[in-house]
C-alpha cells in the first residue's frame, strides 16, 4: 500500500477548521484534522510535506513524523508546520486503524480506566452560549452543566480586561469584575463544581501574580498559561506564589518542550494539543 494523493479541506462554516486526507492505492482513506491558520497549514500539507508523503507507505509512521519534523525544525517547535505535521499523523494512524481493524487507543497499548473526569469549556459554538451566559447568570451555567454530570468547568475571565494594556497593566476594580461570576457560583453553590482560569498568556509576570493570589480563596482548578511560556523560570516564580496548579498548553508543542516543563517543575500540570 501507498500513499497516491493528498486533500484538504475546508468548510465554510467553521474557516480555521482543516480536514487533511491521506488517500492510498488500495482505496482506503485516512482522515486528520487541526485547527487555525487553515490557509497556511494547507499550504504546509501540499507544498512541504506533501512530496514527502506520495508513493510512501502509510505504515511508517514514527518515520514520516521524524522525516517531516527534520524538514521543519528550524523553524522552531510549532506554527503552521506542526498543525500541518498534527493533522497527518492523525490521519496515517487513521488509517492503521482500518488496516488492522482496531481502534487506535487498542494499537497504542489499550486502555488504562473505564472512565474518567470531564470538564466543560465554557465557549460561544453554534447554539452554545455558555461563554456569553457564564457573565450574566454564573449560577444558572453551572448548575446546569451539574444537572448532565459534568463537575468541571473552564472560563476565561480575565481575557477582556488584558486586552486594552496587553497585560501590563491590572486594576483591582476591573479584576473585581472579572471574578465576579465566580465568586457568585462559590456564594451559592460552594466547591460542587470546580473551575479552570484559561488566560491565554495574556499577562506579565507581576499581575499574573496579582491575579493568582487573588483568586486562592476561590479555590481555581488551576490556571493556564497565565504568562507567555517563553521563560520557564518566570512559570517557576508564578507556581511559587500561588498553590493552585499552573497549566502549560498548547502554546508549547512536541514532548520536548512539554517535557523541559515537566523536568523544570514550571508547571505541574501540562495539556498538550493532540
Amino acid at each position: 500500500m501507498i500513499i497516491s494523493r493528498i486533500e484538504t479541506i475546508r468548510v465554510g462554516q467553521f474557516p480555521e477548521l482543516i480536514f487533511v486526507q491521506l488517500h492510498t492505492d488500495t482505496g482506503l482513506i485516512g482522515l486528520g484534522e487541526t485547527w487555525y491558520a487553515a490557509s497556511t497549514v494547507e499550504s504546509a500539507v501540499h507544498d512541504h510535506f506533501g512530496p514527502l508523503l506520495i508513493g510512501r507507505d502509510p505504515a511508517e509512521i514514527e518515520r514520516h513524523w521524524q522525516t517531516m519534523f527534520r524538514l521543519s525544525d528550524h523553524a522552531g517547535y510549532g506554527g503552521a508546520e506542526m498543525r500541518a505535521i498534527s493533522a497527518i499523523d492523525v490521519a496515517l494512524w487513521d488509517i492503521k486503524g482500518q488496516v488492522l481493524q482496531m481502534p487506535i487507543f487498542e494499537i497504542i497499548g489499550g486502555g488504562t480506566r473505564h472512565k474518567i473526569r470531564v470538564y466543560n469549556t465554557l465557549g460561544v459554538y453554534g447554539d452554545i452560549t455558555d461563554g456569553y451566559d457564564v457573565w450574566t447568570d454564573p449560577v444558572g451555567v453551572a448548575k446546569r452543566l451539574l444537572d448532565e454530570g459534568i463537575t468541571g468547568m473552564k472560563m476565561s475571565p480575565t481575557d477582556f480586561i488584558a486586552r486594552e494594556s496587553d497585560g501590563q497593566l491590572l486594576f483591582k476594580d476591573d479584576l473585581d469584575w472579572a471574578l465576579r461570576p465566580l465568586r457568585e457560583i462559590r456564594d451559592k453553590l460552594g466547591m460542587e463544581i470546580e473551575v479552570a482560569n484559561d488566560a491565554h498568556g495574556k499577562w506579565n509576570l507581576p499581575n499574573a501574580i496579582k491575579i493568582v493570589r487573588e483568586m486562592e480563596p476561590l479555590r481555581p482548578m488551576w490556571h493556564e498559561e497565565l504568562i507567555s511560556p517563553l521563560n520557564e523560570k518566570a512559570h517557576i516564580r508564578l507556581q511559587s506564589a500561588t498553590s493552585t496548579p499552573i497549566a502549560a498548553a498548547e502554546r508549547l508543542m512536541t514532548r520536548y518542550q512539554h517535557r523541559r516543563f515537566i523536568e523544570s517543575s514550571a508547571a505541574r500540570i501540562t495539556m498538550p494539543d493532540l
